[in-house]
């Protein structure tokens, strides 16, 4: 637990730092990409997070760039292009490359005029081209970066923390069905490469077989607009609440039950409940309706006898009031 918590405390404080050297190992991307071929078909794909020398999305989409039916790979970097992933000196030039199928050696990257950041005019010239943005963006600028997504209406799938989810705006797209989270999430991403100027503390850190010093927060998650069949399937539900209410205390400034765990949710409960924000994983739209996150009426946390418990979501259950229309109709007749 204290290993845990010392390298969430790293991404932390890589948010306020704004150091957001944290690269995506390949094996993470062909764990969650395998879940998406039916997307990239004929599609543009920019990953402007990424010099391409060195990224490893660049390297899963070049050597899939046929078995995809990509039509086009582009990819940009900030500001300095450099031959050693983790050299700090900066150079005057970012780049960029357009990739078509051809054979890798004969690539040429083209110099950008500015320093490739995503909110740079020649970025978003490359945006507006593309079908889907796949990325691993600065966490420290995740706000900012999706905003952007939204706004030019691009299809992603990009990694963020997992309290990204806490952001209202970041809330806001979710509930409103414009975002949801993808397949792997928390220990289900095994962890980033870090430049040796990161500290490496507790268990949970490791340099693997070719000297890439790997750090596994355990904290993150896929954040994407791409359907997949997980979103559809309904969670399992077991618990009965009437019976066992005492499992289930109601908030003090919301008329609704608390759930301290996904599986726990009741079957029989109709009203609304406040459960945690790792349901979201979880989360079947055509099973759930999400009410409300994190605050009561008041406007205060959600508090249960004066203590407030971690982040919860508000839900309500959709397919009960269906289930009880049904049975209400087999009786009438």
């Amino acid at each position: 637990m204290i290993a845990e918590k010392t390298l969430n405390k790293t991404l932390h404080i890589a948010k306020f730092s704004k150091k957001d050297e944290f690269y995506t190992q390949l094996s993470d991307i062909e764990s969650e990409l395998k879940h998406y071929k039916i997307h990239f078909k004929d599609k543009v794909v920019f990953c402007n997070c990424d010099d391409p020398r060195n990224s490893n999305f660049f390297n899963y989409f070049a050597c899939n760039f046929e078995n995809l039916g990509l039509k086009k790979l582009l990819t940009i970097c900030y500001k300095k292009p450099k031959k050693d992933l983790f050299i700090q000196e900066d150079t005057q030039n970012a780049v960029f490359l357009e990739y078509t199928g051809e054979k890798i050696e004969k690539i040429e990257l083209k110099t950008l005029k500015g320093d490739g950041d995503f909110r740079g005019q020649e970025s978003i010239e490359l945006l507006k081209q593309s079908d889907i943005v796949v990325t691993n963006p600065p966490f420290s600028l995740f706000r900012e970066y999706v905003e952007q997504l939204i706004k030019y209406e691009k299809k992603f799938l990009i990694i963020g923390n997992i309290n990204a989810i806490t952001y209202k705006e970041i809330f806001k797209l979710i509930k409103e069905n414009k975002a949801w989270l993808g397949i792997n999430m928390g220990r289900g991403i095994s962890g980033f490469i870090v430049p040796d100027h990161y500290e490496l503390h507790g268990t949970e850190v490791h340099i693997d077989d070719t000297g890439n010093r790997i750090i596994s927060p355990n904290n993150c998650l896929w954040l994407t607009n791409l359907d997949t069949s997980k979103r559809h399937e309904d969670i399992i539900l077991t618990k009965t609440y009437y019976g066992n209410e005492a499992l289930y205390p109601k908030f003090d400034n919301y008329e609704a039950i608390n759930v301290d765990k996904t599986k726990d949710i009741p079957m029989d409960y109709e009203g609304i409940m406040g459960v945690p924000i790792t349901f979201l994983h979880k989360f079947n739209p055509a099973q759930f309706e999400l009410v409300k996150f994190r605050k009561g009426n008041d406007n205060k946390d959600l508090s249960i006898h004066g203590k407030c418990p971690y982040f919860r979501i508000l839900i309500k259950n959709k397919t009960i009031s269906k289930r009880l229309h049904t049975e209400k109709v087999k009786w009438l007749f």
